[in-house]
């Protein structure tokens, strides 16, 4: 727990607007959401149930068409003919009105910017809409890596340009809950590396992070705990250390040479007997050049518990 956070627990008991800030409890909590699209015959959220802690960066994960986007949609109050409870900052939602997004902040996949404007231009218009106090768009240029570029028309960005600018926008106001959705889709390997880093300097600070994405790694980094979620039900919830631990296999691949002197390679499986035993020969044999232990991914425990591939 940081500075920030031990702060709000400690005062929670004397201040009765701590339930409504969301310190001490879940910033946000879902029961039984449902929503089906107008004209659909299944509904695309079967009664998702899940909270997430303060401080928390939590990862929303599933193959495109899971409910992942629709799920997102819901928390930032874009649809709200649902069914179920949904409550952020121990409010429903839909209570909020304009005052939410002086608290919430948004980068979605498709970039929502002002073309014809300079990358500084729509920092300092968005700036303006606000009724609180925003960062300098000066230092969230510098942050996301954009100083270069602050003055030339975002129509001449490149994607990843205006992921990262759309990224900068929705850090003006210095929001106590972030939704991002894919924040690294579009991102040579630098840049990915800087907005997580940022994301991760984010949470230090007391920020909530909300991340959906099929992007097992970035989700294995990032996430504190991870919400498998396949034909709009969530299948599990679990940190995902615990996840690999809990359904993963290490596997050891083996290179060897083989009776025709040719060298292969090949992989066993230790809680499998054969192929313990079979691991076992080859050593006792000497004819292996390499061993190496490779731990499950993020993105093999969803297949094994979901049946289901990511894309």
């Amino acid at each position: 727990m940081n500075e920030r956070q031990a702060a709000g627990s400690e005062a929670d008991a004397d201040d009765p607007r701590a339930a409504e800030r969301g310190e001490g409890s879940p910033v946000v909590r879902v029961e039984d959401l449902r929503f089906t699209y107008p004209g659909a015959e299944a509904e695309t959220l079967r009664g998702l149930d899940f909270e997430i802690r303060p401080a928390e960066v939590f990862g929303f994960l599933g193959p495109s068409g899971a409910g992942k986007s629709t799920t997102q949609k819901v928390l930032v109050g874009l649809l709200d003919d649902y069914e179920g409870t949904v409550s952020v900052f121990g409010r429903d939602v839909r209570s909020w009105g304009g005052a939410y997004y002086e608290r919430v902040g948004v980068s979605s996949e498709a970039p929502n910017t002002y073309l014809k404007l300079t990358g500084r231009e729509n920092l300092a218009l968005f700036a303006s809409l606000y009724e609180g106090e925003t960062r300098d768009p000066e230092e969230l240029l510098e942050l996301v890596g954009l100083t270069d570029a602050a003055d030339r028309r975002v129509s001449g960005y490149s994607k990843g340009m205006k992921m990262r600018l759309n990224f900068a926008r929705s850090l003006l106001h210095d929001p106590d809950l972030l939704f991002l959705d894919e924040p690294t889709t579009g991102l040579d390997p630098s840049n990915a590396r800087r907005i997580k880093d940022i994301v991760s300097d984010l949470q230090a600070g007391g920020t909530t992070v909300f991340v959906t994405t099929h992007d097992m790694a970035v989700a294995d980094e990032l996430c504190d705990r991870v919400a498998f979620i396949v034909d709009g039900d969530i299948a599990v919830i679990a940190p995902p250390e615990d996840l690999k631990r809990r359904y993963g296999s290490k596997r050891v691949r083996a290179e060897y040479v083989a009776e025709d002197g040719t060298t292969r390679t090949t992989e066993f499986d230790p809680e499998n007997p054969a192929d313990g035993d079979a691991l076992a020969d080859l050593i006792r044999s000497g004819r292996y050049e390499s061993l190496h232990t490779e731990e499950a991914t993020l993105e093999d425990v969803f297949i094994e518990v979901t049946g289901r591939g990511l894309r």
